[in-house]
């Protein structure tokens, strides 16, 4: 059995406004997708963003976000420009004045960053250059076994995956997420390849997953190594 990532899942009070933002800010449309709003990719191999209603209230920063990649200066800051006309804000989180990327916060608080021009680890990876998560090494190991993507960064306690057909990399920085386990409003959505989502989600278990339930649609809900919730559709 096998699994691909279908999208990363953003809960949102307002899931159509929050994806015509991100559809603006990276030159996409918005289409109806099962249960909210979804951004389909726009290259491939790319990500899909899947906006889902969500009542929770916002508590703390959230153990990912999104890197977006910049062609050269003025790239880097026609896109800032584009977020903060679409609605966007500055976000201070700790940031020091000689870093070249700039954090931001979508309309619903969601943190990102658009990456300076001339970065190598993102070089190739295209528009969305990654989804750079909080998570131990052990995290990092579980995601490359689960999507049998390789590792294309293995150093300290910071590591990264990436499909083997390119796209944006999926990265851990070593420190451990913030406490509390499940879902946050950002998570990863996957799709078992063969159709047999219980035998998948028995082999994500045999990884180092825990099951956490099942959704009203029926989708297998599931919490990896660090805690960190996700879905197999």
């Amino acid at each position: 059995m096998s699994c691909h990532l279908d999208a990363l899942a953003v809960g949102a009070h307002d899931p159509a406004a929050l994806a015509r933002f991100w559809a603006g800010l990276l030159g996409r449309d918005t289409v109806e997708g099962p249960g909210g709003v979804d951004v389909p990719p726009g290259e491939d191999p790319g990500l899909r963003l899947r906006f889902l209603p969500t009542a929770r209230p916002r508590a703390g920063r959230n153990r990912m976000h999104l890197d977006l990649t910049s062609a050269t200066p003025g790239d880097q800051r026609a896109t800032v420009e584009r977020a903060l006309a679409l609605g966007g804000r500055h976000l201070d989180v700790g940031q020091l004045p000689e870093e070249e990327h700039v954090v931001l916060a979508d309309p619903e608080g969601n943190e990102f960053c658009v990456i300076e021009a001339g970065n190598r680890f993102l070089e190739g990876c295209g528009p969305v250059g990654a989804v750079a998560c909080d998570g131990t090494r052990a995290v990092g190991l579980f995601w490359a076994a689960a999507l049998a993507w390789p590792l294309v960064w293995d150093e300290g306690e910071e590591t990264a995956v990436q499909s083997p057909r390119g796209g944006p990399k999926v990265t851990w920085g070593g420190s451990p997420p913030a406490p509390g386990t499940g879902r946050g409003r950002l998570h990863l959505d996957l799709v078992p390849d063969g159709g047999d989502r219980e035998a998948e989600a028995d082999r994500l278990v045999g990884l180092g997953a825990a099951r956490a339930g099942t959704t009203a649609g029926g989708a297998v809900e599931l919490v990896d190594p660090d805690g960190t919730g996700f879905r197999l559709l």
